[in-house]
């Protein structure tokens, strides 16, 4: 069997864009099992409710949800358990002091695999306030309107 080379998505965090600033982004890898990687393989993973906790000196990816493996046995995983992320040690203390300050927490974004290595995109973000939220909401419509506009004055003059 061929291995895959590239970046292929397994899945990814749209929500977390939404309600947080981000403001650091880091790719760490992850420790998983063997039906963990063969269910992320079908593509079935959600970051949805997910983030990272400072766990004894080290970073966990915590509440991310990955399937059972449809043909494990009882060597299967567990859906939503404590997994551990693999950064340099500068990383994680940079992370970690920076999510200690008020307001700020580490989020996964999106959850990959690169040259066959599952990674996941990790972030320290900042809460919105709801008027932000708004506002962000309120700046892509804008952006959308003015992109309908553009296409059909082309079309019309094209």
């Amino acid at each position: 069997m061929s291995k895959k080379t590239g970046r292929q998505l397994v899945a990814s965090n749209k929500k977390a864009r939404h309600e947080y600033l981000i403001e650091d982004v880091v790719e760490a890898g992850l420790v998983l099992t063997g039906t963990e990687v063969k269910s992320l393989r079908m593509g079935r993973a959600s970051l949805a409710e997910g983030y990272c906790t400072d766990y004894r000196g080290e970073l966990y990816l915590e509440n991310v949800h990955i399937p059972e493996y449809t043909q494990g046995t009882w060597t299967n995983h567990a859906a939503r358990r404590r997994r551990k992320l693999l950064l340099h040690r500068e990383q994680i203390d940079k992370m970690t002091a920076k999510a200690a300050q008020a307001g700020r927490t580490i989020v996964p974004l999106a959850l990959y695999f690169v040259d066959g290595r599952a990674k996941v995109e990790i972030a320290l973000a900042k809460g919105k306030k709801l008027h932000d939220k708004r506002q962000t909401m309120r700046e892509r419509q804008d952006q959308m309107e003015a992109q309908r506009a553009m296409s059909a004055h082309l079309q019309q003059h094209g």
